[in-house]
C-alpha cells in the first residue's frame, strides 16, 4: 500500500495525513470545506517545522512530506487509485456511516476502509458496506505524529489478512498496534472516559477544585497532564459523545456522563477547541489558568 485518502481536515485528520506523509504514503487529505483543508494543510507544515527546529526532521524530508499531500473537496476524486481510506470526521455515527456508504460505493472491492473512531462499533459501521471483512477500526492517538499508539480494532467480519496488513502499515509508521476487539470504547476509552467523568463529578460535588484534582492526578499517579486538562485537550463534546456510547452500550449508569459535562457542552465550552472548558486557553497551553467559571 503506498496511495492512501485520509477524510476530514481536522486534528485527527490532519496529524494521520501528515504522519502517513512522512513515511513516504501518497496522500489525499480530503474534507467538504477548502478553509479546512488549508487550515489543515498549515497545521501540518507547523508542526513538521517543530520537527525541523527539534533536529528530528530535515527540511529536505519536510519538503518531501508536503509534495506527498494532495488536498480535495470531492470524495470521488479523493479516493481514486487508493488502497486505503482512514476516516477521521466528527464522532458521530450517522455521519460515519453515510461516509461509509459512500466509500463503499466510490472505491473499488478490494479497497481496505479504516476509521478513526474513539467508541463507535466498527462492526455496526461495517454494516453499511458490502465489504465488513475489510472495515477496520485505526484509532490514532492525539497528537498523531508523537504518539506511539494505534488501537486496531476489528470488527465481528474483519479477516485476519486485513487485520495483520494494517498492523504491519502502522509499525511502518513507527507506530505501536494493539490489536482490541469491538466493544464499546474498545481499550483505551473504556478506562479513561469514566476516570474523566469522575474528576467531573468530583468537581461537580465540590470535593475540590480543578487544579487540586490535576495536581493529585499528575503528582499521586504520575500522570503527566490532571484528567480535567486532558478533557479540555480531547474536547468535551468528544468525551460526551464517547460516555454517551459507553452508557447506551453497556446500559451501566456508571457511565452516565456527569450533568455539569452536559452543561458545559451545551454552553460551548468545549475546551481547547472552543478556548475555554476546565482551563482557559485563550492564551496558549504555556499559559494555562483555570477558566473564570472554576475559580475559587
Amino acid at each position: 500500500m503506498k496511495n492512501i485518502a485520509v477524510i476530514g481536515a481536522g486534528t485527527m485528520g490532519n496529524g494521520i495525513a501528515h504522519t502517513f506523509a512522512q513515511f513516504g504514503y501518497k496522500v489525499s487529505l480530503i474534507d467538504i470545506s477548502e478553509e479546512a483543508l488549508q487550515k489543515g494543510l498549515s497545521t501540518i507544515t507547523k508542526n513538521l517545522d517543530r520537527q525541523v527546529s527539534k533536529g528530528s526532521l530535515s527540511e529536505e524530508e519536510k519538503a518531501a512530506t508536503l509534495a506527498n499531500l494532495t488536498t480535495f473537496t470531492s470524495v470521488a476524486e479523493g479516493v481514486k487509485n487508493v488502497e486505503l481510506v482512514v476516516e477521521a470526521a466528527t464522532e458521530n455515527i450517522d455521519l460515519k456511516l453515510k461516509i461509509f456508504q459512500q466509500l463503499d460505493e466510490l472505491t473499488a472491492e478490494n479497497v481496505i476502509l479504516a476509521t478513526n473512531t474513539s467508541s463507535i462499533s466498527i462492526t455496526k459501521i461495517a454494516s453499511v458496506t458490502k465489504r465488513a471483512d475489510k472495515v477496520i477500526g485505526m484509532h490514532f492517538m492525539n497528537p498523531v505524529p508523537i504518539m506511539k499508539l494505534v488501537e486496531i480494532i476489528r470488527g465481528y467480519s474483519t479477516s485476519d489478512e486485513v487485520t495483520n496488513l494494517i498492523m504491519e502499515t502502522s509499525r511502518k509508521l513507527s507506530k505501536v498496534p494493539v490489536e482490541v476487539n469491538d466493544y464499546p470504547g474498545f481499550v483505551a476509552n473504556r478506562i479513561l472516559m469514566p476516570m474523566i467523568n469522575e474528576a467531573i463529578y468530583t468537581l461537580y460535588e465540590s470535593v475540590a477544585g480543578v487544579e487540586e484534582i490535576d495536581t493529585v492526578m499528575k503528582l499521586g499517579m504520575a500522570h503527566p497532564m490532571g484528567p480535567l486538562q486532558l478533557a479540555d485537550f480531547i474536547g468535551l463534546d468528544v468525551c460526551l459523545a464517547i460516555l454517551e456510547v459507553l452508557h447506551e452500550g453497556f446500559g451501566n449508569p456508571k457511565y452516565a456522563p456527569c450533568p455539569l459535562l452536559v452543561n458545559m457542552v451545551t454552553a460551548g465550552k468545549k475546551g481547547v477547541k472552543s478556548g475555554e472548558g476546565f482551563y482557559s486557553w485563550g492564551h496558549g497551553t504555556k499559559d494555562l489558568i483555570v477558566a473564570p467559571n472554576f475559580r475559587k
